[in-house]
């Protein structure tokens, strides 16, 4: 250890052009993380046919749109594909236990996604036909902020998954997610699906909000089209044999 303190000692100068090279590289790492979130971006605004960010470098494989309607024609199309995207998990209750913090609203990046999604509900022409440049232009960019906000709080859900909750919360969402396997079995008695699925009620009580759509939808699975009438399959009674003449 001796030598390498004398060496220290002799070269303590070091230090400092050593510390300045570490944090020119941290810099460097900012400003690619900053390019490529920029560069998304700019991806996301040709593909909408907005003109690029002044001194942006337009992605060479992407071009811009011809004309304003095929602009509202692509993010009117944006803005249902998100939509079903972010429905995917609002009715889909397996999902909303996998990745609770996509119906959080107290989650910021949930909440910022809700609140894209309703600027871009309100500007959403209707009808589409008779609408002008600015407000179309309007509206694209509001599809493409709403594209951003869901994609952000996607990655974020799918990172932390239930990490916000206590231990014994989260055995409750494991319990529940066992017993929605059961409430959607097609080989369980009608008795043990229902049960199930009262169960996953309980147990989700007070942890999740489930919406009215999730509720509908999963009632329909566990209902399974069981039919209506109890004597609804049974087939039909054979026809008495017509009697003969009367004095036969």
């Amino acid at each position: 250890m001796q030598p390498l303190f004398e060496f220290f000692g002799s070269y303590w100068w070091l230090v400092f052009p050593a510390a300045a090279a570490l944090g020119g590289v941290g810099r460097a790492w900012e400003r690619t993380a900053k390019r490529r979130h920029e560069r998304r971006l700019e991806i996301l605004r040709i593909k909408r046919g907005l003109e690029p960010s002044p001194g942006a470098t337009p992605p060479p494989a992407v071009t811009a749109g011809s004309s304003a309607q095929d602009r509202l024609s692509r993010a009117l199309a944006d803005h249902d594909a998100i939509t079903a995207r972010w429905l995917d998990y609002e009715l889909d209750v397996a999902k909303m236990i996998a990745y609770p913090a996509m119906s959080d609203g107290r989650q910021p990046l949930t909440a910022a996604f809700l609140r894209a999604k309703k600027v871009a509900d309100w500007l959403r022409p209707d009808p589409p036909g008779d609408t002008s440049p600015e407000r179309i232009a309007e509206y694209v960019d509001a599809v493409t902020d709403f594209d951003v906000a869901f994609d952000l709080a996607e990655r974020d859900a799918r990172r932390v998954k239930d990490s916000s909750f206590t231990p014994a919360e989260r055995k409750r969402l494991d319990t529940a997610q066992q017993l929605l396997t059961v409430a959607v079995d097609e080989a369980a008695t009608p008795a043990e699906r229902q049960l199930a699925y009262r169960r996953v009620r309980e147990e989700l009580d007070g942890l999740l909000s489930l919406s009215d759509g999730a509720i509908d939808v999963l009632e329909q699975k566990v209902a399974l089209q069981l039919p209506a009438h109890p004597d609804a399959h049974r087939p039909p009674r054979p026809e008495p044999p017509a009697s003969g003449p009367l004095g036969d």
